[in-house]
């Protein structure tokens, strides 16, 4: 299996205060890993440093063969194909849905409007949006922004996803809209890391569970292996605790 993604023995510091320790995983194409983890446990910071959004100061991060921590690396390229859907929808208030589809395309791929357009508005579609195009980010309810998120990043072709927390800042009875995008994208093979607390979705959706704890991997297995026996201590706490909700 081809990795799509590639962490070897990263570490990150803030400071004196060290967040990641000697990171070790890879996710394979067309591969869904969930990460997941008490907070604090370095789950978003790792995230980030797959696409440089967060620096790290040890190890190396290779997607589809790219040095993410080589200084010679064209880190906006390298973005433009890793998508990024984060806990937030970081979406612009001041333009129209479309505008919020079409302005990366255009930008940092080089396309048209007319292609940008098009492209924007499939993916509009895809997420069951596409009555909305016309309006503001401010018109939508936040599992609606997320959605679109998710369908600005799915326009700019990636080669891989990641979900930092998306669903975190939803209403429960928005979650699951969010969750259904993400199921489908899954199923269609699309490379995936999500850091997320929905462990119905990683159950269901998962190749992989990541269980991180103060920075380091503690496990990394298998979802039925996680959700059957978690090996260490930390980890079946973490499960008990959120499978009662």
């Amino acid at each position: 299996m081809t990795a799509m993604i590639q962490l070897s023995n990263v570490s990150k510091w803030y400071g004196d205060f060290q967040v990641l320790t000697d990171c070790t995983t890879q996710v394979a194409k067309g591969e869904v890993v969930v990460v997941c983890g008490p907070s604090g446990s370095g789950k978003s910071t790792l995230i980030k440093c797959v696409n440089a959004l967060e620096p790290f100061q040890k190890g190396t991060i290779l997607v589809d063969g790219v040095s993410v921590g080589d200084p010679k690396t064209d880190l906006p390229k390298l973005r433009s194909r890793v998508g990024m859907v984060f806990q937030h929808f970081e979406l612009f208030p001041h333009l129209s849905i479309t505008d919020n589809l079409t302005i990366a395309q255009m930008k940092v791929l080089g396309r048209s409007r007319e292609e940008a357009n098009d492209k924007g508005l499939k993916y509009l579609d895809r997420v069951g949006l596409k009555a909305h195009a016309a309006k503001f980010p401010g018109q939508l309810s936040g599992g609606q922004q997320q959605r679109v998120a998710i369908a600005r990043a799915l326009a700019m072709d990636p080669i891989a996803m990641l979900f930092d927390e998306p669903t975190s800042a939803l209403d429960p009875e928005m979650i699951n809209e969010v969750l259904d995008v993400m199921t489908g994208l899954a199923h269609e093979g699309m490379t995936m890391m999500c850091v997320t607390h929905e462990m119905g979705f990683a159950r269901r959706v998962a190749d992989r569970v990541i269980f991180m704890d103060r920075g380091h991997i503690v496990e990394d297995c298998a979802k039925e292996e996680f959700f059957g026996a978690p090996r260490g201590e930390r980890a079946q706490q973490f499960l008990s605790k959120i499978l009662q909700h």
